[in-house]
């Protein structure tokens, strides 16, 4: 069982090869895979990419994407069979790992939320939610805006601000609980939960 906190503030980038943004990894599972086999070989992995320039996307093949703009002017992306306009924050788009993807910038320098899925290993959704979630087996958490509460059956109760967030494996926090104050900003929060399997 595994539950682990992250900021984001505090999270490494790793610059991509053709220099168009880099990549702040939150969690990956197996942890070791990064290590052991290079980016292709997680089951599941969560990232937050800064995109600097146009270019293409990599290609994972046998992998489910879900992506989502949390800042900047957002992108345009194309493939041979569709195109989609990631302009407006906080709303999930997904797509296959497997196809060849442009991406234009629609201005400056944009940063969006990655959610990967192995096929076949695993399944899950990337949610914006603004209520309490229902429990999940495994899954990740980041809070987008306002304050959030991860309460925990032994701990003392974390509050998490934005940027801030946990992922777990078979160890859910028991509650993930809205902050509510009339004097802060709405809370909305990032939620993947992950089941096991293929869809």
């Amino acid at each position: 069982m595994t539950l682990a906190f992250f900021d984001l503030a505090t999270v490494p980038a790793t610059p991509w090869r053709n220099g168009g943004g880099s990549t702040r990894e939150l969690a990956s599972w197996p942890p070791a895979s990064a290590a052991a086999g290079g980016m292709d070989s997680f089951d599941w992995r969560v990232s937050v990419a800064t995109i600097a320039a146009p270019g293409p996307f990599s290609a994972f093949a046998g992998v489910d994407r879900q992506i989502m703009l949390l800042d900047g002017d957002g992108v345009h992306l194309a493939s041979s069979g569709w195109q989609h306009t990631l302009a407006e924050r906080w709303q999930p788009f997904a797509f296959s790992g497997d196809e060849v993807v442009d991406c234009a910038m629609l201005g400056g320098t944009s940063t969006d939320f990655n959610l990967m899925l192995r096929r076949g290993v695993c399944k899950g959704t990337l949610q914006v939610l603004r209520n309490e979630p229902p429990p999940a087996w495994a899954g990740l958490c980041m809070v987008l805006q306002g304050q959030w509460k991860v309460v925990q059956a032994e701990a003392a109760a974390r509050v998490l601000t934005a940027g801030q967030g946990a992922w777990w494996m078979g160890a859910a926090p028991q509650r993930l609980q809205p902050v509510r104050d009339p004097g802060r900003a709405d809370p909305v929060l990032a939620f993947v939960a992950l089941e096991r399997g293929a869809p």
